[in-house]
């Protein structure tokens, strides 16, 4: 199962490590179908006029919240760490509650599905591994 972690963690990381880039680049979102979700973002979201006049800051947080942290986590993993199942259980959670947050905004979205049902199995992985450690 740690196997199946390592390869989870380093495939979510380089989704939100993706996800960012193509933030920036393109952080209107014309080119990679996002610019109705921007509006959706100014519309639920507080702050619109600082945090949501584009992409960019969100790239950010992406990266930040999913993105760092599962990188984290895989190297602990790689490292043998005595925290390595944590952090995997908190990027689990944490990655759902990312999700959870964009259903309230864009609702369900077939991508967003797919990475909440991962958050959810790298939670439950986390927890049996961390289970059997003791």
């Amino acid at each position: 199962m740690k196997t199946f972690l390592k390869i989870l963690t380093l495939f979510v990381a380089a989704g939100a490590f993706g996800g960012a880039v193509m933030m920036w680049m393109d952080p209107t979102g014309v080119s990679w179908g996002g610019e109705p979700m921007l509006d959706l973002l100014r519309a639920k979201m507080p702050w619109p006029d600082i945090f949501f006049k584009d992409f960019t800051p969100s790239g950010y947080v992406l990266l930040a919240v999913n993105g760092l942290p599962q990188l984290l986590a895989a190297i602990l993993l790689f490292k043998n760490h005595r925290l390595a199942y944590w952090a995997c259980l908190a990027c689990g959670i944490l990655l759902m509650l990312w999700i959870a947050l964009e259903w309230y905004i864009w609702g369900f979205v077939a991508l967003s599905n797919i990475f909440f049902v991962l958050g959810a199995v790298e939670t439950v992985c986390a927890a049996v591994c961390l289970k059997r450690a003791r």
